[in-house]
């Protein structure tokens, strides 16, 4: 028989029987409520704002080649380079500048060679750059149920706060 640990923090992520208070399309509004209720002395450690339907958004950023990639990677070996070459530079007593140098040329020539290698493995599917995230389209406030008619009625005093029962 195996007892089954919890992730350290879980019950930070967790509500006893959590309620509904509002639901809203932006975060901001969502925290603007959570900040209403902080400001009315209520205990927010009650309270959740949960992000719902995931979506995620990728920005494409340019378009890529084989210049563009070997440049890439030669900015990540310099700076590789010169890390791993002050590291050396702690172990050596002689003149440090060479140490540091050899480290650089060696990072960006690996560096260059591993971006392109990666690069013309792709043979030609993903030709641009992107960065993404994750967002969500909804974010709900949620509270432990004992809490739950109080802060309704705190959010109450806030205008646009409660959605609106006769839209």
């Amino acid at each position: 028989m195996s007892s089954r640990v919890p992730p350290a923090g879980a019950g930070l992520l967790q509500l006893e029987f959590p309620q509904s208070l509002a639901t809203y399309d932006d975060y901001a509004a969502a925290q603007r409520t959570v900040d209403h209720l902080s400001d009315r002395e209520f205990p927010v450690e009650n309270c959740m704002i949960v992000g719902t339907d995931l979506k995620q958004v990728e920005r494409i950023t340019g378009r890529l080649t084989y210049p563009k990639v070997a440049a890439a990677g030669a900015a990540s070996g310099v700076w590789l380079g010169l890390f791993v070459g002050l590291l050396f530079s702690l172990f050596v007593e002689r003149d440090v500048l060479p140490t540091i140098l050899a480290t650089v040329v060696i990072a960006v020539a690996f560096s260059v060679v591993w971006a392109v290698l990666g690069y013309a493995a792709t043979r030609g599917r993903r030709d641009f750059s992107s960065v993404s995230t994750v967002v969500a389209t909804r974010y709900e406030v949620l509270v432990e149920h004992k809490h739950a008619a109080r802060a309704r009625d705190l959010l109450a005093e806030l205008p646009g706060a409660l959605p609106n029962p006769f839209a």
